[in-house]
């Protein structure tokens, strides 16, 4: 039965302002956070500030609603003060976790491209496109143009959750390109209080060039070019030495290091690949999850006061976590040639195709620890959770749409 035109028009009125319930435009504010110019978009639990220009995310507030809020993301030390000419122009909003492509330094050209260190989308302005709130997810929505293509950036927060998703939609590209997300983690300066561990791991390798260079007053402490398979044991530089274990942090005072770790496959291991770093004189753990077919490595840079050049002064201490395709940070034109891991099969750029985007899901969050948590051994995924086992065998579960990654909807 056809419904009366009157009975017609009403169901359209009830259905669009139904819609209009499940699916709002809401106001974005706008807050200058450690010198740059942000967006934020905020549940009770978490609030992430956006910086205009370069699309970085930190300060983010997760447990904001508690008496005992964490912000684990970097904030670089240079922000607050007078602005001074940068080497890069992603050292200017340096922060928390930002997307990059093409990942990498990039110093050389490739068919006459050349591309800033990590990308002109991590120190340019991106666009407010505008937030959105629907059935409990609240949506921040930025782009940006570079290399004739489209990037759209999403950070989403839900209601309950202490992470933050990030979805990132590549469009109009083509050819190959090394990307990923940078996230920076701020370090106490107590030895080995940061217990760091990874899902299984084919095998990792320190880079094989020089990352940091005496002649610009850096200093590495890892044997470039090693490779291995236990990140408790990784060769040091000295002969003699014991190696360096990669899951206690900070250590190496002095030193900036960089190694990248290689992830088994979703299909081998059951579940996402993940990351996560333990602070266990704070009580909590901050986590990454990723699809390894989309992201397969993850790149460590461990920053412990080991740069004295302009603007680093020796005073920088962090810890990215980054979450790659890429050929270490050696950018476009090592990524997308014969490679150390390409040629053990290992993809180290994303074939980008203007007929098809590419999506990057990514989530990241925090997770309260009790005392005597020592460090994830494994991480146990239900639909809708996931619970971190210590070694100990202490559990902490906590809400997570880690379905996210593969469908990138929530």
């Amino acid at each position: 039965m056809t419904p009366a035109p009157s009975l017609r028009a009403a169901l359209a009125l009830f259905l669009l302002s139904s819609s209009s319930l499940l699916a709002a435009e809401v106001a974005t504010p706008k807050r200058t956070v450690h010198s740059q110019p942000s967006w934020i978009v905020a549940t009770p639990q978490v609030e992430v500030a956006l910086t205009r220009v370069g699309g970085h995310m930190a300060p983010v507030t997760f447990f904001r609603d508690s008496d005992r809020p964490v912000r684990p993301y970097h904030v670089s030390p240079w922000q607050d003060e007078k602005p001074s000419a940068m080497p890069a122009p992603v050292l200017g909003p340096l922060r928390g976790d930002f997307f990059c492509a093409p990942f990498g330094g990039n110093a050389e050209a490739v068919a006459g491209e050349k591309h800033p260190p990590h990308g002109e989308i991590v120190g340019e302005p991106w666009r407010l496109v505008g937030t959105r709130r629907s059935g409990g997810v609240t949506t921040l929505t930025a782009e940006t143009r570079v290399r004739r293509g489209k990037i759209t950036k999403e950070i989403s927060l839900v209601d309950g959750h202490n992470v933050v998703y990030s979805r990132h939609l590549l469009a109009g590209y083509s050819g190959r390109m090394p990307l990923g997300h940078h996230a920076t983690l701020a370090m106490p300066e107590t030895e080995g209080s940061v217990r760091v561990a990874t899902s299984p791991l084919r095998w990792g390798m320190t880079c094989p060039s020089l990352f940091s260079d005496p002649r610009q007053r850096e200093y590495q402490s890892l044997l470039p070019g090693a490779r291995w398979t236990d990140l408790a044991r990784v060769p040091v530089a000295w002969k003699g030495t014991p190696d360096a274990d990669l899951t206690r942090l900070p250590a190496r005072f002095g030193h900036a290091d960089l190694v990248q770790c290689v992830n088994e496959p979703w299909e081998k291991t059951g579940g996402p690949a993940w990351t996560t770093a333990t602070f266990t004189d704070r009580g909590y753990l901050w986590f990454a999850l990723k699809d390894p077919a989309v992201l397969n490595s993850t790149v460590f840079w461990i920053e412990n006061h080991g740069r004295h050049g302009h603007p680093w002064n020796g005073r920088n201490h962090c810890l990215g976590l980054e979450d790659v395709t890429a050929f270490f940070a050696d950018g476009l034109a090592a990524s997308t040639a014969d490679n150390g891991l390409s040629r053990d099969g290992v993809a180290t750029s994303v074939a980008l195709s203007p007929d098809r985007p590419t999506a990057v899901n990514y989530l990241q969050g925090v997770a309260r620890v009790p005392a005597g948590f020592d460090g994830v051994q494994r991480v146990e995924f239900a639909p809708g959770t996931a619970t971190f086992v210590s070694a100990s065998g202490q559990r902490v579960t906590t809400p997570v749409r880690h379905e996210f990654l593969k469908t990138g909807t929530l």
